[in-house]
């Protein structure tokens, strides 16, 4: 560390001469994080409590001053949690202040989730920066984010609920987002009915929501290994059916396609969902959709494809329906892989893949005999 932004224990105004107690006599001593956090949960209780005053037009001066009360509350949150730029953080100071944020019989996190929508977008880009910062801190070596959303997963509820509203989508986005790294979050995520909705928001209109949207989707079905492979094993059927009929086959932005294919990939290599993947590459329909897509008018998504396709063709027990399929269309998948190549001409791993598809394709003549 640099240095310290915050009288971390009590030392408010430790090292100062004689000199400068009399200058120091009527300035206002140093608040704690832990004040800091008391006088944040206060005005957003305020404004909680008269929400009807943040419709336009409504506002009366009182509220007006909470509102700019709590932005500055928030910043000074976020100082403590993330320092000026210029010195670090002082970690006994984020202890104190995650300790009174979670303290018990109080409900600050919940609070700042709800309150999102009735502040300004400076408030709530700042609100979703100290929740994700909370989220990573520890006191005696426990995330204490972790323990608080295991007895109140309903804001999960509340943070998927939230696509519904455009204004806010991004910020709960990001917040759940921040959440679903602690596993029973992801878990609670997965099991509830929610999840399926997932596959709508991801169609928005607007790219930078949707984009985010995908991008906490994809998080759930990666960042943790087991219980995202109890989730497929589960949910195979009605899972696959939505992501390919929602995300490949007829979502009309490139961009989801591509990462959608992408990270169809990534679930199918992971090795712990290896009884995923046989089942996945045993499907003729699934096949198909891949064989389709490597006739893509976007190379890209050519490409994407053709990493999943290999799949299929390196599968060493392969469905009899899939090697017909592979062998009715043999000469049509050669002539194709012949010319196939990505943007980068020298791809040395796409090209020895390739290489390695070919031969195998190729080899499917003898099991034909």
């Amino acid at each position: 560390m640099t240095g310290c932004l915050w009288p971390c224990v009590g030392a408010a105004v430790a090292g100062h001469g004689a000199g400068h107690r009399k200058a120091g006599l009527f300035r206002s001593k140093p608040r704690t994080p832990a004040e800091v956090v008391q006088h944040a949960r206060d005005l957003v209780t305020y404004i909680l409590d008269n929400k009807d005053g943040c419709g336009a037009g409504k506002r009366d001066a009182k509220h007006e001053h909470r509102m700019v009360e709590l932005s500055k509350e928030v910043k000074e949150m976020k100082g403590i949690l993330y320092g000026n730029g210029e010195e670090d953080p002082c970690e006994e100071a984020c202890k104190q202040l995650t300790k009174e944020f979670f303290k018990k019989d109080t409900d600050t996190f919940r609070q700042l989730i709800v309150c999102l929508q009735y502040v300004d977008l400076e408030t709530q880009k700042d609100i979703t920066q100290v929740i994700a910062n909370l989220q990573r801190q520890k006191v005696d070596s426990r995330l204490v984010a972790s323990d608080y959303l295991e007895t109140n997963l309903d804001l999960l509820d509340i943070l998927m609920s939230g696509y519904g509203n455009l204004d806010i989508a991004i910020h709960y986005s990001t917040l759940l987002r921040d959440c679903i790294r602690h596993q029973v979050a992801a878990r609670y995520v997965l099991q509830s009915p929610h999840f399926r909705t997932f596959f709508d928001h991801i169609q928005f209109p607007d790219f930078n929501v949707q984009s985010d949207v995908f991008k906490t989707f994809k998080e759930l079905m990666t960042r943790h290994k087991s219980t995202a492979a109890e989730f497929f094993s589960k949910n195979y059927d009605w899972f696959f059916a939505e992501f390919n009929s929602k995300l490949i086959l007829s979502a009309s932005n490139y961009f989801i396609r591509r990462k959608a294919i992408q990270l169809l990939r990534d679930i199918l290599l992971e090795r712990s969902n290896a009884a995923v993947m046989v089942r996945y590459v045993s499907s003729k329909e699934h096949l198909m959709i891949q064989m389709n897509l490597l006739r893509d008018e976007s190379i890209a998504i050519q490409v994407e494809a053709f990493h999943v396709f290999k799949l299929f063709v390196a599968n060493k027990e392969q469905a009899p329906e899939i090697t017909g399929i592979l062998l009715a269309n043999r000469s049509k998948l050669l002539r194709f892989l012949k010319d196939f190549t990505t943007v980068e001409k020298d791809d040395k791993k796409f090209e020895a893949d390739k290489a390695t598809v070919i031969s195998d394709i190729l080899a499917l003549n003898g099991a034909e005999k």
